[in-house]
Formats: C-alpha cells, sequence, structure tokens
C-alpha cells in the first residue's frame, strides 16, 4: 500500500464521510467507507486502516451525547453484539459474509418499504415497537457485520427506529454502542494480524479527515428536525441496504 496523493484523494472524503455518519445520523452509511478505501487499497487493509479511525470518531462524539442514550436498548444491543463480535472472530477466516450482506440488505430496504406503506396506509397493523429478543438478536448480527464489514449500522437501525426514540436518543444509543463493541473488536483484530505499520501510518494522515467529519456531523444532528433526521435515517438505511445487496451479489 502506498499512500500517495491518490489515496489521499479517495481516502481523506471516505473517513469524513464516515465521520459525518456516525457524529450526527446514527452510522447508518459508516460502514460505505470501507468500501470506498477498498477501491484503492486491499480490503483487508480497508478494515485494518477504519477500525482506529471509527474508534477517535466514537471518542470525539461520546461528551456531546453522553447520557443521551436509551438505556433499554442500548443494554439489549450491547449484550447481543459482544456474542456477534466472537462468532465474527471464529469465522473470520473460514465464512463468507456476502450471504448476510444480502440478508441483512434485503431486511433493510424491506423495512423501509413498510414503514413507508404503514405511513402511508397501504399496510395496516398495530404500531407496536420489537420486542426485547429483537434487540438481542439484531445486536448479534451488528457485532457480526461490524466485525467483518463494519457493517453494524443497517442491522442496529432496523431494531431502534421500530422503538419510538427521540432523534438524539437515536444517535446517542448509536454513539454509546459502537464505541462500546469497536473496543471489543480491536483485540481480535490485532491477534488476527489485521494492523500493520502501513495501517497505523494512515491512521495518522487521515485522522483529521475523522475528526473534521464528526464536527460536521454533530453540528448537523444539532440542526436538523426530527422529522427531517429521520427522513434521511430511512434514506441511508435503504442505501446502505441496496449497497450491502449489490457487494454481497457482486
Amino acid at each position: 500500500m502506498t499512500v500517495d496523493l491518490w489515496f489521499i484523494l479517495v481516502a481523506g472524503p471516505a473517513v469524513a464521510f464516515a465521520g459525518i455518519s456516525k457524529g450526527g445520523f446514527g452510522s447508518g452509511a459508516a460502514f460505505a467507507s470501507s468500501s470506498l478505501l477498498a477501491l484503492v487499497i486491499d480490503p483487508g487493509l480497508a478494515l485494518g486502516i477504519m477500525l482506529p479511525l471509527l474508534m477517535l470518531i466514537d471518542v470525539s462524539t461520546l461528551r456531546p451525547y453522553w447520557g443521551k442514550w436509551a438505556r433499554h436498548e442500548v443494554t439489549l444491543l450491547i449484550a447481543g453484539g459482544i456474542p456477534g463480535i466472537i462468532l465474527g472472530t471464529l469465522l473470520y477466516r473460514v465464512a463468507s459474509a456476502d450471504f448476510l450482506r444480502v440478508l441483512i440488505g434485503a431486511v433493510s430496504v424491506g423495512f423501509v418499504l413498510w414503514q413507508l406503506g404503514r405511513s402511508a396506509g397501504i399496510i395496516r397493523t398495530a404500531r407496536t415497537a420489537l420486542p426485547d429478543w429483537a434487540g438481542v438478536l439484531w445486536g448479534s448480527v451488528a457485532g457480526f457485520t461490524s466485525f467483518v464489514s463494519h457493517a453494524g449500522g443497517p442491522p442496529v437501525a432496523v431494531y431502534m427506529l421500530s422503538r419510538d426514540l427521540t432523534k438524539t436518543q437515536f444517535q446517542a444509543t448509536t454513539v454509546l454502542l459502537f464505541w462500546v463493541l469497536n473496543i471489543v473488536k480491536f483485540v481480535p483484530y490485532a491477534f488476527l494480524g489485521i494492523f500493520t505499520l502501513e495501517t497505523i501510518k494512515a491512521d495518522i494522515i487521515l485522522a483529521p479527515f475523522a475528526l473534521a467529519g464528526a464536527w460536521i456531523g454533530v453540528k448537523l444532528h444539532a440542526i436538523i428536525s426530527q422529522r427531517v433526521f429521520f427522513g434521511l435515517t430511512y434514506l441511508l438505511l435503504s442505501a446502505t441496504g441496496t449497497k450491502l445487496i449489490w457487494d454481497g451479489l457482486t
């Protein structure tokens, strides 16, 4: 891997985009940064570069959202997420995540279509939140997909968008959740040799892009209305779900 001008032109905006998504919009599209990096470097190196940057973004966004998360929901998601990471560690060398990408992408897009159908009156059903076991289940899926591709946002959003949270509760919950899960992921990443001297050098260069993106995301979250926030969240969920399907099939 060569850290040249072409690398920075691709990686810089990709990392800033991850910061904006994680800093203000529930992490739904942050995983796309790894895919963008994979355009110019090996996908394994992309994962190794992104995790420390995602952890930097986590730390920089904890303070604005501290204590504003939904405690019950985040507890369930963490309880499921840690076993999901363990499963990802065990299967990282031998299992393809393409089928899971297609499955999660289909569920993500299907969930948005379901919500739109309910809002339009096309689908008539009781508006009930997903049960607690679903939080643990989707947390497990998020832990696994986060480990293998930093794509934990969509499954988390599927669960939390059903829970009648405010935009700040939603955002703060994702910040705390992925702060915890990314710390847990760091140890197996190190043992699997995903971090190298090259990834560390790239992280030092890209750190300012991560911090700038996180700052922009926090500012945008504060000025965008709750209705617009969830509209953008559905849009991001649709986009990331479609991208997951495309990645899994191709």
